[in-house]
Order: structure tokens, then sequence, then C-alpha cells
């Protein structure tokens, strides 16, 4: 037992601390009510609902968007080796920037770009 008297003290310490932060949570709660309680805009009235929903004509620009952001996600990393790897990497990088390159123009071409 006396091997592990010290993790049974720790448990039982860890407990003890998540007990009392759920006690004191459980205490100072105030139940927030969404709808009631405006958001804080720096004192100007909210012009709009705080649940208010986003028109969908934005969701293919944020699809662009989130592609291009990871290929420069896998650009920085490749970056630091193509002196290394050589040809291939150079190859396989402008195969990838081909591939979002036909994304963007069937994107375009479906009219994913135009804001009217």
């Amino acid at each position: 037992m006396t091997p592990y008297l010290g993790v049974l003290s720790l448990l039982l310490v860890a407990l003890a601390v998540i007990g009392s932060v759920w006690a004191v949570h459980r205490l100072v709660t105030v139940t927030a009510q969404p709808l009631r309680s405006p958001p804080f805009l720096s004192g100007w009235p909210p012009s709009e609902h705080a649940l208010s929903r986003f028109h969908a004509r934005w969701y293919p620009a944020t699809l662009l968007f989130l592609a291009f952001d990871v290929e420069m996600l896998f650009m920085y990393p490749w970056a630091v080796v193509v002196a290394r790897v050589g040809l291939s990497a150079v190859v396989e990088m402008f195969l990838f920037l081909g591939v979002l390159f036909v994304a963007v123009v069937w994107a375009w071409r479906e009219g994913a770009l135009r804001w009217t």
C-alpha cells in the first residue's frame, strides 16, 4: 500500500479540487438569458440580434478563404525543404496550386465570387 499512497493522495486532492470548483460554480452562477441580455457594443445598441444567421452567400467565399489558408499552411514547410528535395517538390507544389486554380475557376464559373 505504501507505493500507492502518493497516487491515492494525489487522486483525492484532485477530486477535492474538482468538487470545490464545481461547488463554487453552482453557488455563484447567474443564469444567462441570451434573448434578454444584448451584447456589449461599445455603448451602441446592436443593429441586429446577436443570434442572427449569416446569409448563405458568404459560405462559398469562406470555403475559398479556407482553401487558400490551408495552401499557405502547406507552403511554409515546403519552402523550408524545397532546396533539399529538389525538382520533385517543385512539381508537387505546382500540381497542388493547379488543383487550387481549377477550384477557383470552377467557383468563378458557378458564381461564388459574384456579390450581387
